[in-house]
């Protein structure tokens, strides 16, 4: 039974009304529409009465005069986490809050806010998170209205390993002023470490302001903001992690199933592991489409590279952040080896005096900043901008170690208290020596019975869909099939009667095939309905494409996004009827499908590529477009 079907007292809402309800109310798990009913409590236990005067859209004049408006957009969970906080210290100031995830906000009440905080993260370079999409772009856009009795902040979030650090923030910082509003305090730009800069935003500036700004006419404090997780455990978190019993590590690529080789491991262009997870006793709960969180350890040889590039004796007693420890197990355990970011190389630049890093960070030269950060780790700057260091000066240089967040590939409907991940290990050459990655190795490197740090991150977007008659369409290359392999056991164990579709795409048909076996299995008991695939390296032939043009270039490849456009027909009357669509892997395939997408859609209506593009803005809005890319 869907939400939208549960038995309910006759409505009062007239026909258009109660036809947006049951559009919002489609595909929203538990969590989300209990954070809906007690939204909508706090609204009727202020509501005010009929004499009250209204502004446009809808929203009473003393309501908003009245109240704090905080909006967040957050695509791994670390805004919506700030902007909670925020709102809990807010209300517990004696402030009227109202607590809004972006794509849920109502644009046409922006014209009617007052006082509006804003915390948003950057995804990839320069990107809004995919919540945040419809509302930045009402914002830039020529529909967004003046707003000249608006006050607001925004508090942006990022990662200065890429260039365009926080650039959504700032965007949105900076066409607000635009509009007219008046700006209560600058641009919050936090980093990896959110704390840093979050947590004194708001609660110097950021509270100081709100209470100030709305003054005697604040409205007694209401029970309007509801927790976003209900009855989600908070034992377990980044800080405070879950130590899951390591249940079997088996690698799922590199077996060459036809060759000369096979039954053999031999040398492969990637190492993909298939890792079982015991949540026994945690408490922790997740859906399928949730991530789960490793607190890892930088495995040795990144420690040993670090101390060989700068000389340093690993031994050497730290004092830092109120803490003394050995230089070695600074790095092992609580500092970032891998990412390097844009206030690391700063300092570099400053210690070795070298004018070519000092002008790499200048605006001008973004592009070859970028190039830097896609394709050097710590030990390749430390090499490349020789420095003098001291034990104290790098570990303060450092960012703090970051968890990383793995897509679950599970349903706990079928595998119980256990949780599943399939995990790329990063290994390559580089700059004259070997790069790994220290997630990926912490998990290879570790046998049966060893206790891994976790904790759950709920992705309450990308959800298989509330009403288990939809269709659902999967693209997921590589290890963005993980999430996929969720979905179809939870829609197998539920009995759900729709349909699934998936797209897969690798290297090699041999070795890359990730859970072959499963998906065929799938496909005879009509779990699976549906399974495109495109090995990039395998040529794989198409009655679509012209085979002479692929004899005649070998650097000719198939990816899914051919594989839709192919498919194209199909594809777009499974969206007509209503189909849900989903997508996860690297953003660079993140972009390259939804440009498929957008073909798609041009070819079967008519040709009109303004009309495509809001045609998958609407899934989007509507929830039926969701993306996983990272």
């Amino acid at each position: 039974m869907t939400a939208a079907a549960a038995t309910v007292p006759p409505s009062p809402l007239p026909e258009d009304r109660r036809v947006l309800l049951t559009r919002l109310v489609d595909g929203l798990d538990g969590n989300s529409l209990w954070w809906l009913s007690g939204f909508a409590a706090g609204l009727a236990q202020g509501h005010p009465p009929p004499s009250l005067a209204v502004i446009a859209g809808g929203q009473p004049a003393a309501q908003a005069a009245g109240r704090l408006t905080i909006v967040y957009g957050s695509q791994t969970g670390n805004a919506r986490r700030a902007a909670e906080q925020l709102a809990g210290e807010a209300e517990a100031a004696g402030l009227a809050v109202r607590l809004l995830r972006a794509d849920a906000y109502p644009t046409r009440e922006l014209a009617g806010e007052r006082l509006l905080y804003i915390v948003i993260s950057t995804q990839g370079e320069g990107d809004p998170p995919d919540d945040a999409i419809g509302l930045v772009e009402f914002i830039a856009g020529k529909r967004a209205p003046k707003l000249p009795e608006l006050r607001y902040a925004v508090l942006g979030l990022g990662d200065s390993s890429y260039a365009d650090f926080c650039g959504i923030g700032r965007k949105l910082d900076a066409r607000l002023a635009e509009l007219g509003a008046r700006r209560l305090q600058p641009l919050g730009e936090a980093d990896l470490d959110i704390d840093t800069v979050a947590a004194p935003w708001w609660r110097t500036r950021a509270l100081a302001d709100a209470r100030q700004a709305l003054g005697e006419s604040a409205a007694p404090p209401a029970s309007n903001v509801t927790p976003l997780r209900h009855g989600q455990s908070a034992a377990h978190s980044a800080q405070h992690p879950f130590h899951a019993e390591l249940l079997a590590r088996q690698l799922v690529s590199g077996r060459d199933f036809k060759g000369p080789a096979y039954g053999h491991y031999g040398r492969i262009d990637k190492r993909v592991h298939h890792v079982e997870l015991s949540l026994e006793g945690s408490g922790l709960h997740y859906e399928p489409g949730d991530a789960l969180g490793i607190v890892h350890r930088n495995p040795p040889p990144l420690v040993d590279a670090i101390l060989a590039a700068t000389g340093l004796d690993g031994d050497a007693a730290v004092s830092h952040d109120g803490h003394t420890r050995p230089l070695a197990q600074w790095l092992g355990g609580h500092r970032e080896l891998t990412r390097i970011s844009r206030p690391l190389l700063a300092t570099v630049a400053e210690r070795s005096g070298n004018a070519d890093l000092a002008g790499l960070l200048e605006p001008a030269r973004s592009g070859e900043l970028a190039a830097v950060f896609a394709d050097h780790q710590l030990v390749d700057v430390l090499h490349r901008w020789p420095a003098g260091w001291d034990a104290t000066a790098l570990v303060a240089a450092l960012r703090p170690a970051a968890h990383r967040l793995y897509s679950i590939a599970s349903s706990r409907r079928r595998v119980g208290d256990e949780v599943h991940l399939t995990v790329d290990e990063l290994a390559y050459d580089a700059h004259g020596r070997g790069h790994m990655g220290a997630a990926s190795a912490f998990l290879a490197a570790l046998e049966e019975g060893a206790q891994v740090p976790v904790f759950v991150e709920p992705n309450e977007r990308f959800r298989v869909p509330a009403d288990a008659s939809r269709d659902i369409i999967m693209i997921g290359p590589g290890t963005g099939v993980a999430p996929f392999r969720g979905f179809v056991q939870e829609r197998a164990e539920t009995g759900a009667a729709g349909r699934n579709w998936l797209f897969f795409g690798a290297r090699h048909f041999n070795s890359d095939f990730l859970y072959q076996v499963e998906w065929q299995e799938a496909l005879q008991k009509k779990e699976l309905h549906r399974l495109d695939l495109a090995f990039s390296r395998d040529h794989l032939k198409s009655p679509h494409m012209d085979v002479r043009a692929v004899a005649r270039d070998s650097r000719q490849r198939i990816y899914v996004q051919d594989r839709l456009r192919e498919q194209g027909r199909d594809l777009y009357d499974w969206l007509q009827g209503g189909a849900h669509l989903y997508v996860c892997g690297a953003i660079g395939m993140g972009k390259d499908v939804h440009a498929a997408l957008l073909d798609v859609v041009a070819a079967h209506n008519g040709g009109d590529a303004e009309a495509a593009a809001d045609y998958l803005s609407g899934l989007q809005r509507e929830g039926r477009y969701a993306r996983d890319v990272y």
